[in-house]
C-alpha cells in the first residue's frame, strides 16, 4: 500500500511544480506585454533604448536577434535611400497597428521551455466611422526558462485576416538579417 501512496504524492508534488512554472511564465509573459503596451505603439524594430525596456523580459537569444535585425534595417536604410524599412508597423502583435489591450491565458511547457495563449485587442479608438470597432484575437508567447528566470523567445502570430502577420516573430526578423546581408 506505501507504493501507490508514494506514486500519488509524487504526482501532486510534479503537479505542483508545473503549475509554479506555468504561474512564472505567465508572469514573465505579463511583464512583456505590460512594458510593450507602455510603449505603444510599436513600429518596426526597436532600437538600443527600445531594446533596454524590454531587457528584464526577453531571452538572451531574442536581444541577439533584435540587436542583429536592428543593425540590418540600417544596413538597408543607408543602401536604399527613400525606400519604406523592411518592417513597418507593430512587430510584437499579428495587428500592424497593434494592439491596446492583452490578457495572457493559460501558459504550459516544462521546466525549460512553454506558451502562453495572449488575447490581445485593438481598438481603433473614436475615428468617427462606425465600422472601426474593436477586435480580438490570439497570439502566442513562446518563453524559454534561463538562468534569470523565464523570458519571452519568440511569439507566434495567430492573426487569421489577410494583411496580419504570419508564422512567427523569429521568421521576420530572420527576414530582415538575410534581406540586408547580415
Amino acid at each position: 500500500m506505501k507504493l501507490p501512496i508514494a506514486i500519488l504524492s509524487a504526482v501532486v508534488l510534479a503537479s505542483g511544480a508545473q503549475a509554479a512554472d506555468n504561474d512564472a511564465m505567465a508572469k514573465a509573459a505579463n511583464g512583456f506585454y505590460t512594458a510593450y503596451s507602455t510603449f505603444h505603439p510599436s513600429d518596426g524594430i526597436p532600437d538600443v533604448a527600445g531594446r533596454a525596456r524590454y531587457a528584464p523580459y526577453i531571452s538572451e537569444r531574442l536581444n541577439a536577434l533584435l540587436t542583429q535585425a536592428n543593425a540590418a534595417e540600417s544596413k538597408f536604410a543607408s543602401a536604399n535611400k527613400n525606400t519604406p524599412p523592411l518592417v513597418e508597423g507593430d512587430l510584437f502583435t499579428s495587428n500592424f497597428e497593434g494592439a491596446t489591450a492583452f490578457k495572457v491565458g493559460a501558459c504550459t511547457g516544462d521546466a525549460k521551455a512553454g506558451h502562453c495563449a495572449v488575447q490581445l485587442t485593438y481598438n481603433p479608438g473614436n475615428t468617427g466611422n462606425p465600422k472601426d470597432k474593436p477586435f480580438n484575437w490570439t497570439d502566442t508567447a513562446y518563453l524559454v526558462n534561463s538562468a534569470q528566470g523565464w523570458r519571452l523567445d519568440d511569439i507566434g502570430f495567430g492573426g487569421n485576416w489577410d494583411f496580419g502577420s504570419k508564422g512567427r516573430m523569429s521568421q521576420t526578423l530572420d527576414m530582415v538579417i538575410k534581406t540586408a546581408g547580415n
